[in-house]
C-alpha cells in the first residue's frame, strides 16, 4: 500500500467512527436546526438507499434530521416508481404514519417541459411548496453573449411551467448539472438574472462546479433568493467511475476537501429557506450508498453534524 493510499484509508476509518459517535448526538434534532438565526432544513434523498423498500427508507427521514422526503425515480433509486405500483393513497398513509412529507420529486427523466403530471402528483401528495428538481434543455458548451441568449431563451421557454407550478403551489429548480445549458458559473448567474417568478430557480449543485468554496459562495451570494435547492455534495474524486468506497464517499461533505463554511455563510446572507439535501452519487447508480440503511443513516449524520459546525463557524 503506498502513502497517499494508507493516508486515504486512515481518514475514512477515523470519519466513520467520528459518525457514529455525530449520529448518536444529532439524530433526534429538529428539521430545521438553528445556528444562531439562520436554519438548515434537511430533506432526505431516498436515492441515497439505491432500490431499497420506500416502506424501509421513510421511518430514516426523522433520524436524519428532516421533515420531508425527495423521491428518486430509476436509475438513481426507483421510489418514485414504487409509489406507482403502491398508489397515492397508500403512499399518503406511509408519509402520516411517519410524520413526514413529500418535500421534492426529481425530475430529470422528464426534462423541465414535461413537469405538468409530476406537478399535480406532487400538489395531491405533498401539498404546496414541493420542489421538483430537473436539468435545463438547450445547446452545450456555449460562451459569451451566445450563452448568455441561449440562457435567456430557456427562462422565456420556461414561463407557462412557471406559471403551472404558481398554480400548482410547486417550485421548479433547475440544476446545474454537468454538459447542460446552465452548468457554468456565468450560465448560473444568467439563469438568476432572467428568472423572476418565485417558483423558478437554481437546484445549487457544489459537486458540478469548480472546487472552489469562495466561487460556489460567489454564485449563491449572486442568485441570492434564486437557490430553490441546495445539494451539500462536493465532487471528491468524482462519481463517473468505480472508486474504493473510502475514496467514492468523498463526495460527502466532510469527507472531501471543499470547506463548505463559505458556501453556507451565503446562504445565510440570503436568509436561505429552501431544502438542504447531503448527497451523493454512488457507481453503479441504483446501488445504496453503503452496505446498510443503518450506516447510511450515520454516514448523513455525521455530514449533517460538519454542515452545522460550518454554520456555527
Amino acid at each position: 500500500m503506498n502513502r497517499s493510499s494508507e493516508i486515504t484509508r486512515r481518514r475514512w476509518l477515523t470519519g466513520c467512527a467520528a459518525g457514529a459517535g455525530a449520529w448518536t448526538m444529532s439524530c433526534c434534532l429538529p428539521a430545521k436546526q438553528a445556528t444562531g438565526t439562520f436554519q438548515l432544513k434537511f430533506i432526505l434523498a431516498s436515492a441515497m438507499y439505491g432500490y431499497t423498500a420506500v416502506e424501509e427508507i421513510l421511518p430514516e427521514v426523522k433520524k436524519t434530521g428532516a421533515d420531508a422526503i425527495d423521491i428518486w425515480p430509476k436509475v438513481h433509486g426507483d421510489q418514485r416508481e414504487q409509489v406507482d405500483r403502491m398508489g397515492i393513497e397508500r403512499f399518503q398513509q406511509l408519509l402520516k404514519s411517519n410524520g413526514i412529507r413529500l418535500g421534492a420529486s426529481t425530475c430529470y427523466r422528464l426534462g423541465p417541459f414535461n413537469l405538468k403530471n409530476e406537478m399535480q402528483f406532487a400538489a395531491r401528495i405533498g401539498g404546496r411548496g414541493v420542489v421538483l428538481v430537473t436539468g435545463a434543455h438547450g445547446p452545450k458548451d456555449l460562451k459569451g453573449s451566445a450563452l448568455k441568449n441561449a440562457v435567456r431563451r430557456f427562462v422565456e421557454q420556461m414561463k407557462p411551467h412557471a406559471e403551472l407550478a404558481e398554480r400548482t403551489g410547486c417550485v421548479i429548480a433547475i440544476e446545474n448539472h454537468a454538459n447542460s445549458l446552465i452548468d457554468s458559473p456565468d450560465s448560473i448567474r444568467w439563469f438568476g438574472q432572467f428568472a423572476t417568478s418565485n417558483n423558478l430557480g437554481i437546484a445549487l449543485a457544489p459537486h458540478h462546479l469548480p472546487q472552489d468554496a469562495r466561487l460556489i459562495a460567489s454564485i449563491a451570494d449572486d442568485l441570492g433568493s434564486n437557490v430553490k435547492f441546495f445539494y451539500a455534495q462536493q465532487h471528491g474524486m468524482g462519481s463517473s467511475k468505480k472508486l474504493p468506497k473510502q475514496q467514492e464517499i468523498l463526495q460527502m461533505p466532510g469527507r472531501g476537501p471543499l470547506d463548505f463554511t463559505p458556501i453556507l455563510a451565503a446562504l445565510k446572507k440570503a436568509d436561505y429557506h429552501g431544502y438542504t439535501e447531503i448527497f451523493m452519487h454512488p457507481v453503479p447508480r441504483g446501488v445504496p450508498i453503503l452496505d446498510s440503511t443503518e450506516a447510511i443513516t450515520r454516514e448523513i449524520n455525521r455530514a449533517r453534524a460538519y454542515l452545522l459546525k460550518c454554520i456555527g463557524s
